[in-house]
C-alpha cells in the first residue's frame, strides 16, 4: 500500500501540485488525497481529476497485477455520494406520494449503483437503469397496487431494487 502513496505523490507532483497530503486505508483499499494549492482549478476540475487519477491507478494496478486503491480528492466523492443519496430518497418520496415515475439525470455506473442500493429497501418504489452510454440514467417507479414491479420495455436494462447490476 505504501507503493500507492508514493505513486500518487509522484503523480501529483508531475501534475504541478506542491501542497498536498495522501492517506491510504489499507484495510478497505481506499485513499484520500487532500490538495491545498490551486483552489480555483480544483473547484472546476475535481470531478475529472478524481476520475482520471482512479483510472491511472487502475491501469497501474492491472499492469502490476495488484489490487487498486480508489481515491477521493478533498472529500469530493463522499460529498457526491451524500448528495446522490439525498436525491434518491427525495425522488422516492415524491414517486411514492404521486405514483408517477421520475427519471434522474444521467449518471455514471457507480452513481447509478448508489441510487439502486439506497432505494433497495424502500417499500414503495423500484429502480431501473435505462439508456446507453453517457445518457444512462435511473428511473424510480412506484410499485403497483399489488406490490408487483412495473414491467420495463424489452429495450431497457432492468435493475429492480438494486438486486441486479447497473
Amino acid at each position: 500500500m505504501e507503493q500507492w502513496e508514493t505513486f500518487i505523490k509522484r503523480l501529483l507532483e508531475l501534475m504541478g501540485f506542491s501542497d498536498f497530503r495522501v492517506e491510504v486505508d489499507r484495510e478497505h483499499n481506499h485513499g484520500s488525497i487532500f490538495i491545498y494549492d490551486h483552489p480555483g482549478f480544483l473547484k472546476e476540475h475535481t470531478p475529472t481529476l478524481v476520475e482520471s487519477i482512479n483510472y491511472v491507478v487502475q491501469l497501474a494496478a492491472r499492469k502490476q497485477d495488484s489490487t487498486p486503491v480508489f481515491f477521493d480528492i478533498n472529500h469530493y466523492r463522499r460529498e457526491r455520494e451524500n448528495l446522490i443519496g439525498e436525491l434518491a430518497r427525495t425522488a422516492a418520496r415524491k414517486v411514492a406520494a404521486t405514483k408517477s415515475p421520475i427519471q434522474l439525470p444521467a449518471m455514471n455506473s457507480y452513481e447509478r449503483r448508489l441510487v439502486h442500493v439506497e432505494l433497495a429497501a424502500h417499500p414503495g418504489v423500484a429502480t431501473e437503469s435505462v439508456g446507453t452510454g453517457r445518457e444512462r440514467s435511473v428511473i424510480i417507479k412506484p410499485l403497483s397496487e399489488e406490490g408487483g414491479i412495473p414491467r420495463a420495455s424489452s429495450e431497457e436494462s432492468v435493475v429492480t431494487n438494486g438486486l441486479a447490476g447497473s
